[in-house]
Parts: structure tokens; C-alpha cells; sequence
């Protein structure tokens, strides 16, 4: 049996929330009338729609977007496994404690902070440039999407390694000695012992990092390779019309939304088994 008390108590925090909810969807459609309305009162508002919303020019233009969204899409598959592989593998390079290991550690070091500190689009001109310019026999004619694609692993790798560094010094060193005091070696420690735990701890900052990685595949369109903004760089010469640039950001966000609300979900569920004390 509830007691009357306890249902007051359950009505008053029903009717608090209720009160809440009218007042955010109130404020949210009055903020939202108002920047409409100051949108469309605006004097220049009829030319901005007639080159940036035009719906036919949407509708043509659609199909040749969404075929440069595919290679975009195949790009971001090969360079988000290069960028986990490599990434990792400089982080455990980081990581090595021997002396004899230094000069492959302060390489690494040097790696991760020319590659953190030097602009992508950079990375994109010397790599997509630089290399055909080398006019290597044995290598061929290269296509601009895998240079884009070495690119990217070469820019997101030093982040990578970074996040992934952070998190293999985030597990106490307890575990890997207690892991050494049961007979396992280096490899295996840290193979069976340190990486569990340390890619659960940095999973947030991995998949931030990939809904920047699904972004910065557009810039391959630099190189010359026809993804979905080279794409909509072509439609919009033949129509005449600046609509396919926004058609082709939208299908960049339609394509980050997942990866953003699975990465709101792990942030969430990381948060709360600490906070309870859960074992992950």
C-alpha cells in the first residue's frame, strides 16, 4: 500500500515535470518563430533562398552528391581502420619503458606533434602532391582517394595515439604488475590486461575523434577525387546555384548523427557504472 502522503509527494513531482516540459517546448518554439521570422524579414532573404534552398536544383543534384558520398563513405572505412591500427601502434611505442627503446620514442614523440600541429588541408597538399611528384616507377599512377585516404591516417593517427596513450597510463600500474607476477609476459599483459581496460576508458574521446574523422573526408575533394563535395562543387557550375553544397552538408550530418547519439550513449554508460562503482 502507498500511503497518501507518498502519492502527493508522486503527483507533485509529476506536475513539476509536466510544468518543465510545456515551459521547454514553449521556449523552444518561441526562440525558434523568432529567429524565423528575423531570418525572413530579412532584406536580402529572398535572393539568399532562391540560391541556397531551391528545390529543384536539390532534387537534381541529389543523385550525383550521393554517389560522391559513397566514395567519401569507403575512404572513411579504410581510414578509421589505419588510423586505429597506426595509432595504436605509436602509442605502445610511447609506452615502452626500456631505455634502449628511446630513440623510437622521442621519433614518435617528433610524429605526434608535427602531425597534431600541422593543419590537415597541409597534410593533404604535400601528401596528394608530393608523392605523384616523386615520379616513382615501381608505384604507378596513384589514385587521389587513397592519397586522401594516407593523409587522413597520417593526421588522425597522431591523435589517436595520444588518446590511446592517455588511456594505457590511466590503468594503475597494479594491474600490469600483477599482471607480470602471474607469469605473463609484456605482450600479454598488456594484450590481455591493460588494453581492456584502457580502450574502455577512452572510448568517448575515440568516437569524438572518428565523428571529426567522418567530417575531414570531405577534404579529399582537394586532391581532385569526386566525393560528395567535389560533387556538389560540379552541380553547382551546372546549375548555376549554390544548393548543392547544402545538400551535400546535410548528408554529412545525416551521416554523423548515428555516430553522435551512439557516442552520447557511451559517454552515459561509462559515467554511470562509475558512478555506482559497476565493474566494466
Amino acid at each position: 500500500m502507498v500511503s497518501p502522503v507518498e502519492l502527493e509527494r508522486r503527483a507533485y513531482r509529476r506536475g513539476k515535470q509536466n510544468r518543465s516540459t510545456l515551459i521547454s517546448v514553449a521556449s523552444t518554439v518561441l526562440f525558434a518563430v523568432v529567429v524565423w521570422l528575423s531570418l525572413v524579414g530579412s532584406p536580402g532573404w529572398s535572393r539568399v533562398q532562391t540560391s541556397f534552398f531551391d528545390w529543384p536544383t536539390l532534387v537534381g543534384s541529389f543523385p550525383a552528391v550521393l554517389d560522391g558520398l559513397w566514395l567519401n563513405l569507403k575512404v572513411l572505412v579504410f581510414a578509421s581502420i589505419g588510423v586505429l591500427i597506426f595509432g595504436l601502434i605509436l602509442a605502445l611505442i610511447r609506452t615502452l619503458r626500456s631505455p634502449i627503446f628511446t630513440p623510437l620514442r622521442l621519433l614518435v614523440g617528433g610524429y605526434v606533434d608535427l602531425f597534431r600541429g600541422m593543419p590537415l588541408i597541409i597534410v593533404l597538399y604535400l601528401v596528394g602532391f608530393g608523392i605523384p611528384g616523386l615520379r616513382l616507377e615501381w608505384l604507378g599512377r596513384v589514385p587521389a582517394e587513397v592519397l586522401g585516404t594516407v593523409a587522413l591516417i597520417l593526421t588522425y593517427s597522431a591523435y589517436v595515439a595520444e588518446v590511446f596513450r592517455a588511456g594505457i597510463e590511466a590503468v594503475h600500474p597494479s594491474q600490469r604488475l600483477a599482471a607480470r607476477s602471474l607469469g605473463l609476459t609484456y605482450a600479454q599483459s598488456m594484450r590481455l590486461v591493460v588494453l581492456p581496460q584502457a580502450l574502455r576508458k577512452v572510448a568517448p574521446p575515440l568516437m569524438n575523434d572518428f565523428v571529426s574523422l567522418q567530417k575531414d573526408v570531405g577534404l579529399i575533394s582537394v586532391l581532385g577525387a569526386v566525393d560528395a563535395v567535389r560533387a556538389a562543387q560540379i552541380e553547382v557550375s551546372h546549375f548555376a546555384n549554390f544548393t548543392p553544397y547544402l545538400v551535400a552538408g546535410l548528408c554529412f550530418v545525416v551521416l554523423a548523427i548515428p555516430t553522435v547519439r551512439l557516442t552520447d550513449w557511451i559517454s552515459r554508460r561509462l559515467a554511470s557504472r562509475e558512478q555506482v562503482g559497476g565493474v566494466l
